[in-house]
């Protein structure tokens, strides 16, 4: 029997799963020395693809935030004066 080379890609399925139906991770973690804690770590992660995340109530102000934080933007940059431009030797001359 001869080795034979899959045409599909596990790792596609996988990334399609996660985007799709979206993965928790939960950790927790604690650092003792000589069986004295002395640190405790809790990590969550959500792992989904946008559209999933919103559906599940995650990020659910998020484009709303970032438009506002984009609108604000703008309105600092126009209040700022504009550059001045150098003038040209021809105008200096002029003076």
């Amino acid at each position: 029997m001869k080795p034979t080379k899959e045409t599909d890609h596990a790792i596609v399925d996988v990334l399609d799963v996660l985007l799709r139906e979206g993965a928790m991770i939960q950790a927790d973690v604690l650092i003792t020395v000589a069986d004295i804690p002395l640190v405790g770590i809790n990590l969550q992660a959500a792992i989904a693809g946008m559209t999933t995340m919103t559906e599940y109530g995650f990020f659910e102000n998020w484009d709303v935030e970032k438009r506002r934080m984009s609108e604000d933007r703008h309105a600092e940059f126009g209040r700022r004066p504009s550059p001045r431009v150098p003038h040209s030797d021809s105008d200096s001359d002029e003076r």
